[in-house]
């Protein structure tokens, strides 16, 4: 069993060079069709773009929406294809220097840190693990995010409902955390995660967000430019105000010394 964030070891003794890697491997959904609701779309989307762990370099934070992550030597076909997942501690580019088209664990020295996967009917059992599993097939979601990777942190959510269940892996199996609110604390990340009411996309809705130790949302890259604009107009229009009034108390002065019979432009 490999544990997330402890360098992957594989029994099997062939050379590493026979093994498929990234570019020998599938990108696409095999065998699946249709489109996935906008909810599965933007909310991803917003994950990953708030996905900011302090104590990581950004260059050793990855995450991924839809990729395919492929999770046995002894399969290679074989792949889940979580919603969204984060990985910390590794390089957000393949082999440090290109644009992932799956993530393939036997060959990066991390696996996933979080799992983050959208309930949708029929999948139910499938993300937690309540089904029974043929044989013949691969492992379901949750074996495989329990048993095989050990991700630390797996969070299911049901956009129907807005319940967000987070499960954490504790001497190799998941225990669900009992929340008194919607949020949760990751401490391996230095994040939390919580259901935030508020405008998505021009959609207004709860919407799963990350937050920083001082429970603050972090604020997407659109956020922080319009943040820092608005600054920008308060600072300029103090700025603009202070030179009124220094300009207002200047007039007072000279009617003050014109009263007095003191001509100010002679001074």
């Amino acid at each position: 069993m490999v544990q997330s964030g402890i360098p992957n070891t594989v029994t099997d003794q062939r050379n590493r060079a026979d093994w498929p890697t990234m570019y020998d491997l599938p990108s696409e959904e095999v065998g699946q069709s249709g489109v996935p609701d906008e909810f599965h779309i933007w909310q991803p989307q917003l994950l990953s773009l708030t996905f900011r762990p302090p104590a990581y370099p950004p260059e050793t934070v990855f995450s991924a929406i839809g990729l395919n992550l492929y999770y046995d030597l002894q399969h290679p076909r074989w792949y889940k294809r979580p919603d969204w997942f984060g990985v910390v501690g590794g390089s957000r580019l393949y082999q440090g220097k290109e644009l992932r088209q799956s993530y393939v664990c036997w060959q990066e020295p991390i696996n996933p840190t979080i799992v983050i996967e959208f309930l949708s009917p029929g999948t139910e059992d499938e993300d937690l693990g309540q089904g029974i599993r043929d044989p013949q097939q691969p492992p379901m979601q949750w074996q495989v995010y329990e048993q095989i990777l050990a991700v630390p942190y797996y969070v299911v959510f049901d956009s129907s409902t807005d319940q967000m269940r987070v499960f954490e892996w504790i001497e190799g199996h998941y225990q669900e955390r009992v929340l008194g609110q919607p949020r949760v604390w990751f401490p391996r990340l230095q994040l939390g995660l919580g259901l935030w009411q508020g405008y998505w996309l021009k959609q207004e809705r709860l919407w799963l967000r990350w937050f920083d130790g001082e429970g603050s949302w972090l604020l997407t890259p659109e956020e922080v430019e319009a943040k820092a604009r608005r600054a920008a107009e308060a600072c300029a229009q103090q700025t603009e105000h202070r030179a009124t009034e220094a300009e207002n108390r200047v007039a007072q002065l000279a009617d003050r010394l014109r009263a007095m019979g003191i001509n100010p432009d002679e001074l």
